[in-house]
């Protein structure tokens, strides 16, 4: 009699669970897809769409102020809901470029990912980025062609250039009936029928589905683009590869949706295709050996932190991701980067900004965790086993500012707020010698978020001058002699980040050469991971 190596309750409510990120370039229709996902969950009962400054309402995954101001989400959100008996952990990213890094810290957490086209404008820059970062763990990829009612492009001129750019295989699984004011709907090649579209209809219901794409009701109900739909479904059969599951599954082939998120078309089957398609939980890299989702011993790691989600409360949540095992509150576990035990009390899951005290938990699920700075980026928690999850690293800022205060007695309350944010990895920090800190960024809006956050969260009005800084390397050395040396002869350019290490700030490229080749012994990163410590 053969038995099963892991507890069969545990190995039944992994199974069920689904955990995706939303990825896409800015105004391609994320967040809006976002909420109608949550519609057709069941979690909400009104979709609020991103509008004016002015609106009332705002999309339910934009909480914080500056999201609902800019229209933009800014950062990640995480909402847990269940679908026929399914659960599922949804993380809506940040479409701009400027806030790439928390993006791709989301994507570790994540084993699925629906990425949504414009289907006006096609395969954009952010796209491209963000699906090579996907490609680094294969992983599996929807397709949402988004804004079917307007007027956009052909769909298979969008096909092509999805592989072409994004070097991916397309199967279309829906296909569209026309375009703009033409928009009649999408034929379901999988399961040959046409759903007719209605603008505007919350929830499609079984009128609006036509069985068959020989039936003679389609003549009659879309004489002027049937032929055109079978002529291209033809055409689709001939020359485009059919769905194929394991293909999918290995990151290599994309199933292909066409819809309108804005009017509800096309949200229920990429729901249903996460139900059918997106694999549960999978096994994770943890460094020392491969953890299994159903392992009965508990084990996650910290991908996000996130500062003043409750403004009234100044809390610090740990995003955490349950990687094995089984979370039950009050549980102990051991935080493995400080070497000592922590218990897990009062966690939390989300929907949106909606908390829910967390009684149960298991691998795939995105639980907060109250953080009162133990906790940083890329840290594992454990019960017991010394483990560290391999995790997105830190790139070297592009743009480089120096925080001034307007208010000379609020240096306390600047250095707070910059250490919190800097941990929450909404900026990357560094402390200069004498205790000046220096900001870096991917992009300018990442200043102009950090500057609004202190003002409203810390009551803190700051200026960024710009400085003399073309990039930062991180540091590690072969001996202690070697790093007292080099931090004595470059004590002017060097920097501490966030954890502690040791930071080269090089004024030019040139700078940055002439020291390296100096300085032979001395090993200088670009990259560094998070909860890496160098020396």
């Amino acid at each position: 009699m053969t038995t099963t190596p892991y507890p069969p309750e545990l190995l039944r409510d992994v199974e069920k669970r689904r955990t995706f990120a939303i990825i896409s370039h800015p105004d391609a229709g994320k967040t809006t897809l976002t909420e109608k996902l949550l519609l057709f969950g069941g979690a909400i009962q009104l979709a609020g769409t991103v509008k004016a400054r002015k609106s009332a309402r705002h999309a339910t995954s934009d909480w914080m102020e500056v999201e609902k101001q800019r229209g933009i989400s800014v950062t990640s959100s995480v909402m847990q809901f269940e679908y026929q008996g399914h659960t599922i952990n949804l993380l809506d990213t940040p479409g701009h470029e400027d806030f790439s890094e928390d993006t791709y810290r989301v994507l570790t957490a994540v084993d699925a990912a629906v990425m949504v086209i414009d289907a006006a404008k096609g395969v954009e820059v952010q796209t491209i980025k963000l699906l090579n970062v996907c490609r680094l763990r294969n992983t599996p990829i929807i397709t949402f062609v988004n804004k079917m009612d307007r007027e956009v492009r052909d769909p298979f001129e969008l096909m092509a250039e999805i592989e072409d750019v994004l070097k991916i295989s397309c199967a279309p699984v829906t296909w569209p009936i026309g375009m703009g004011k033409t928009f009649r709907g999408v034929y379901h090649l999988l399961q040959d029928q046409v759903l007719s579209f209605v603008p505007g209809e919350e929830k499609r219901s079984h009128a609006g589905i036509i069985k068959g794409i020989a039936n003679p009701e389609l003549d009659q109900r879309f004489p002027l683009e049937i032929r055109q739909l079978r002529d291209d479904v033809e055409l689709i059969e001939g020359a485009s590869p059919p769905f194929d599951l394991d293909a999918f599954l290995a990151g290599q082939q994309s199933p292909v949706f066409f819809g309108s998120g804005i009017n509800n078309f096309g949200v229920q089957e990429i729901l249903q295709s996460l139900i059918d398609w997106a694999p549960p939980p999978q096994a994770r890299d943890a460094t020392a050996r491969m953890v299994q989702p159903a392992e009965p011993a508990f084990t996650g790691f910290v991908f996000k932190i996130q500062a003043n989600m409750d403004p009234k409360h100044r809390d610090r949540i740990a995003f955490f991701r349950i990687c094995s095992g089984r979370y039950s509150a009050g549980m102990k576990v051991r935080h493995v980067r400080a070497g000592r035990d922590m218990k897990l009390a009062n966690v939390l899951t989300f929907m949106a900004n909606e908390r829910v005290i967390m009684d149960d938990g298991v691998a795939g699920d995105i639980v907060g965790i109250h953080n009162h700075g133990q906790l940083q980026i890329g840290d594992t928690l454990t019960e017991g086993e010394s483990l560290s999850f391999k995790g997105i690293p830190y790139f070297s800022p592009e743009m480089f500012r120096v925080a001034r205060l307007r208010d000379p007695l609020k240096s306390k309350q600047l250095q707070k707020g910059l250490q919190e944010l800097g941990e929450e990895g909404a900026i990357q920090v560094f402390e200069l010698e004498g205790g000046q800190m220096l900001l870096g960024a991917v992009g300018v809006l990442q200043f102009e978020i950090v500057a609004q956050r202190l003002k409203d969260e810390y009551k803190v009005d700051a200026i960024f001058e710009s400085a003399d800084i073309h990039t930062a390397r991180w540091l590690s050395y072969p001996d202690e002699l070697t790093r007292r040396n080099f931090e004595y002869e470059q004590a002017m350019r060097m920097g501490k980040d966030i954890d502690g290490n040791p930071v080269y700030l090089a004024s030019s490229r040139y700078n940055l050469a002439v020291t390296a080749e100096k300085w032979p012994q001395v090993t200088f990163h670009a990259t560094r991971e998070h909860g890496q410590v160098l020396s």
